[in-house]
């Protein structure tokens, strides 16, 4: 499975070379909920291409959110017998309150995957060499 976009989603991994991670932290610590990496610690890929990049995945949210709703009406309708507009919100609601912070991290990585290829050489390809290493004072 690695090499696929699908596998930079789910393991949260940078989406060239899908080995450095991609947030600062885990989605539920909520001080850096959403932090993106400025730049893949392993290839060295610059994660926000432009400025404002990331406000595109907003229509990846709204997907995302689209699909939970439509997850909740029918895991309501399978497993309950009388359904009330009331107990349809609350599950809404509450299913919205734990799932926000995964559809939100959710939503800026399938966005950046859809701009950034898969390089299964970008690891080999970033290397610095001491003649390029600024660091190194002559």
């Amino acid at each position: 499975m690695k090499g696929t976009k699908l596998y930079s989603i789910l393991n949260m991994k940078c989406p060239q070379c899908q080995k450095g991670d991609f947030f600062v932290a885990h989605p539920y610590k909520l001080s850096t909920m959403g932090e993106v990496k400025k730049r893949c610690a392993k290839c060295n890929q610059k994660f926000e291409l432009e400025t404002g990049f990331y406000q595109g995945s907003y229509y990846v949210s709204y997907g995302l959110g689209v699909a939970l709703f439509v997850a909740v009406v029918v895991l309501n309708y399978i497993f309950r017998e009388t359904i009330t507009p009331t107990s349809l919100m609350v599950s809404f609601v509450l299913a919205l309150i734990v799932l926000l912070p995964l559809l939100y991290t959710l939503s800026k990585i399938i966005w950046a995957t859809m701009f950034i290829k898969y390089d299964k050489n970008a690891i080999t390809n970033y290397q610095i060499t001491l003649e390029d290493d600024t660091r190194i004072k002559n």
